[in-house]
C-alpha cells in the first residue's frame, strides 16, 4: 500500500490504481495525446519505430534447371528460381534498397547424407557465385541446414528413427565452408543441433574464414507455422516431426538460454523464428542480449495466412503486412526475413 499525499484527506491511502486515475482526471483537459496525431506530418515526427528497406532480407529458393520461375502455391508471390533468374531479382533487389538475401536450395538428387549441400557445384554455391559476379554489394547469406536435401527430410543424420547430433555438426561445418568458398557474406546455421556454432565457427576458422559471421538460428521453434516453406523448398520431413531437436513453443526461458549458448560458441548475430507468434520471446532477446544484431524470421504460414484473408477480401493486405513487420521490428528485431520484402519495400515508398 503506497500513501499518496494530497491536499485532499478523503484521497490520501489510495491504491496505486485508484491513484491513477485521479491523476488521469487532474491531467485532462490539460493532457491530450491526440494533439500529436492530428495530422499524417505530426504522426511521422513522434513516430518511435521506423521501418525501411534496410531492414530487410529476402529469403530466395534456387532450383536446377533453365529459366524456372515456378511459383510456389501455398505461397503466392514466392518463386523457386533456377540460377540464371537471379541477376534479374538481385537488381530488383538493389533498386529497391534491400540489402541482402538468404539463400535456400533444391538439389537434383536427395540422399541420406545430403552429398549436394556441400559440393562444390551444388545448387547454392552456383546461386551464390552467379549473384556475387553480378552484385558485389548484395549481402547474401545462406541457410546452413539439412533438411532440403537428405531424402529423409530431417535436419541432421539419422539413425533408424534418432536424430544424431554430433555427426550432424562435422557435416554442417563443411556445408558452411563450402558456402564461404563459393563466397557467401554469411553463414545461417539452422538445424538446431547442440554445438553447431562451435562446429561452424572452427570449421570457417581452419579453413581461413575467420571474417564471416555466423548468423545463429538460436531461439528456433517446433512451429506449425512453416508449413508452405515444405511446399517451397520440398523438405518435409518423412517420418516423425522436429520437436526432438526446433524448441518447445511453450517455453520462453529455454530460448534465453539457447540464446546465451549459441553465443558463448561464436555467433555474431542471432534469430528467433517465428516471428509473429514469438514477439515476447524477440522482446526477451533484446532486453537480454542488447549488444548483438538480432533477426526474426517472418516465416511462411505468417505470410500465407495474411495473404488467404487479403485473397478473400477479410484483411488488407498492405495494411496488415506493413503493420505485423512493424510489430516485429518494434518487439526489437534489427533485420526482418520476410517474403514481403519486395512488396514492402514498395509500399513504404508509396508512404
Amino acid at each position: 500500500m503506497v500513501k499518496t499525499i494530497t491536499a485532499n484527506p478523503s484521497e490520501a491511502r489510495l491504491d496505486p490504481p485508484a491513484a491513477t486515475q485521479i491523476a488521469t482526471r487532474r491531467a485532462f483537459p490539460i493532457a491530450r495525446p491526440r494533439r500529436l496525431r492530428r495530422t499524417a506530418t505530426l504522426r511521422r515526427l513522434v513516430r518511435e519505430t521506423l521501418l525501411t528497406p534496410s531492414n530487410f532480407i529476402y529469403p530466395l529458393f534456387i532450383v536446377h534447371g533453365h529459366n524456372v520461375r515456378r511459383e510456389v502455391s501455398s505461397m503466392p508471390g514466392v518463386y523457386q528460381l533456377s540460377v540464371d533468374r537471379l541477376v534479374a531479382e538481385a537488381d530488383e533487389l538493389a533498386s529497391l534498397g534491400i540489402p541482402g538475401v538468404i539463400l535456400f536450395g533444391l538439389p537434383a538428387v536427395k540422399d541420406p547424407v545430403g552429398q549436394e549441400n556441400f559440393a562444390d557445384d551444388g545448387i547454392v554455391q552456383q546461386a551464390i557465385r552467379a549473384l556475387r559476379r553480378a552484385h558485389r554489394e548484395l549481402v547474401i547469406m545462406t541457410d546452413v541446414c539439412m533438411c532440403e536435401y537428405t531424402d529423409h527430410g530431417h535436419c541432421g543424420l539419422i539413425e533408424g528413427h534418432e536424430i544424431l547430433n554430433d555427426p550432424s555438426i562435422e557435416i554442417l561445418g563443411r556445408v558452411a565452408v563450402s558456402h564461404a568458398e563459393a563466397g557467401a557474406d554469411i553463414v545461417a546455421p539452422s538445424a538446431m543441433m547442440d554445438g553447431q556454432v562451435t562446429a561452424i565457427r572452427s570449421a570457417l576458422d581452419q579453413a581461413g574464414f575467420t571474417q564471416i559471421p555466423v548468423l545463429a538460428y538460436a531461439a528456433k521453434y517446433a512451429s506449425g507455422f512453416y508449413g508452405p516453406f515444405r511446399d517451397a523448398a520440398d523438405s518435409p520431413p518423412q517420418f516423425g516431426d522436429r520437436s526432438t531437436y526446433q524448441m518447445d513453443p511453450a517455453n520462453a526461458r529455454e530460448a534465453l538460454r539457447e540464446i546465451e549458448l549459441d553465443i558463448a560458441e561464436g555467433a555474431d548475430m542471432i534469430m528467433v523464428k517465428p516471428a509473429l507468434a514469438y514477439l515476447d520471446i524477440i522482446r526477451q532477446a533484446r532486453d537480454n542480449f542488447p549488444d548483438l544484431p538480432l533477426a526474426a524470421y517472418n516465416v511462411s504460414g505468417e505470410y500465407s495466412m495474411l495473404k488467404a484473408a487479403a485473397r478473400l477480401g477479410w484483411l488488407d493486405e498492405k495494411r496488415v503486412a506493413l503493420e505485423s513487420l512493424l510489430a516485429i521490428k518494434r518487439a526489437g528485431a534489427d533485420m526482418i526475413l520476410t517474403y514481403w520484402a519486395k512488396d514492402a519495400a514498395r509500399w513504404l515508398e508509396e508512404g
